[in-house]
């Protein structure tokens, strides 16, 4: 028995989102010196050639990622880094500061291993956000800012959002997703409109100086003709990469008595959904994937990876096992890999596609 399996029943005795709060606090006591983040690496950090990889102009030590909503604000992503995470996305980051939607508004599902939240784009805004990256620096490996609107704003206001937004913290990322999927902020307008999307991308575009690869975040609930349509739209604007999926708001076959709580459910219940998603897009663009959803081992992982994804993040799995998750995950990649034949992480990628 790990010491995290020791500890998360106490851990979970906690309302979820306090649980987090101290979490975040632990693994920025953690990062805060030179000898903590070293001796972090020494215990959790596991290194393969094969697990590398290029994508979007940038090299990623592992495919092994978190997933934006874990570290919104960007305040524990080096010890992310030493717990051996292969890149790291912080956000959902906003203008400014907003409280979010009423608690509680995280939930546990443990019967069935996810978590449902209503969040609605909590944070400290992106002034807060610049300013702790540049007291702390980027970590060590890929940085990804996840970028959203305010909650009340309008169409119009919304993209202006995304303008600043992206303006302010692109020169710290490595890609900048634009996040039109999340099922936990108002409903005043259709973001994933074609007209909407064509506004923002050109927008960001006009901003885009640097080059940061830009990617959008889909939801893993529209039919296949609605997501082969976004594709469609994302690919005619130059859209470097997609990240599939967003959370769910279906709750078939979930037995938590949570259930019933609304917002978007992630974890276990999500794996088969997702994995469709990736399938469906893979198989009607070479633009590079990053899959989430029920990714809670080095098997669900590498599902998500033959299926079309470059690159994979997790969170709600990331919550369920602990720190020691990245290892575990990389350590049991590469097992897998030398099982099956394939030289590299790069040569997995779409193996199922080709069957």
């Amino acid at each position: 028995m790990t010491c995290y399996s020791r500890l998360r029943p106490l851990a979970f005795r906690l309302p979820p989102e306090l649980a987090h709060t101290l979490g975040k606090r632990l693994l920025r006591l953690g990062q805060s010196t030179w000898p903590t983040r070293k001796a972090l690496r020494s215990v959790y950090q596991y290194e393969d050639p094969a697990l590398e990889l290029e994508r979007f102009g940038t090299q990623f030590p592992n495919p092994v990622g978190v997933a934006a909503g874990f570290d919104k604000n960007a305040e524990c992503t080096h010890a992310l880094e030493a717990l051996g995470f292969g890149f790291v996305e912080i956000g959902t980051v906003t203008p400014y500061s907003q409280t979010g939607n009423e608690k509680p508004r995280l939930f546990r599902l443990q019967e069935d291993e996810a978590m449902i939240n209503r969040m609605g784009f909590n944070g400290d805004g992106m002034e807060a956000v610049k300013e702790r990256l540049l007291a702390d620096s980027t970590p060590g490996v890929p940085l990804g800012v996840n970028i959203g609107k305010m909650n009340p704003s309008t169409e119009r206001e919304a993209i202006e959002d995304y303008r600043r937004v992206f303006s302010r913290l692109s020169p710290f990322a490595d890609y900048v997703v634009v996040n039109v999927s999340c099922p936990n902020t108002p409903d005043t307008f259709d973001e994933s409109s074609p007209e909407h999307l064509e506004a923002i991308f050109e927008t960001i575009e006009a901003e885009n100086d640097l080059e940061v690869p830009i990617l959008v975040k889909i939801g893993p609930d529209s039919p296949d003709d609605s997501i082969l349509e976004l594709l469609d739209i994302v690919e005619s604007h130059g859209v470097d990469g997609l990240i599939a999926t967003n959370t769910s708001t279906s709750r078939e076959g979930l037995q938590a008595p949570e259930r019933d709580e609304w917002g978007g459910m992630s974890g276990a219940p999500l794996r088969e959904q997702s994995t469709h998603v990736i399938e469906l897009l893979a198989s009607n663009t070479d633009l590079p994937i990053i899959g989430v959803g029920g990714i809670d081992s080095a098997e669900t992982a590498y599902e998500k990876i033959r299926a079309g994804a470059s690159l994979v993040q997790l969170y709600t799995g990331f919550v369920y096992n602990g720190p020691s998750t990245a290892r575990e995950i990389n350590k049991g990649l590469v097992e897998l890999l030398e099982r099956d034949g394939f030289a590299s992480i790069e040569t997995a990628i779409g193996a199922d596609l080709e069957e």
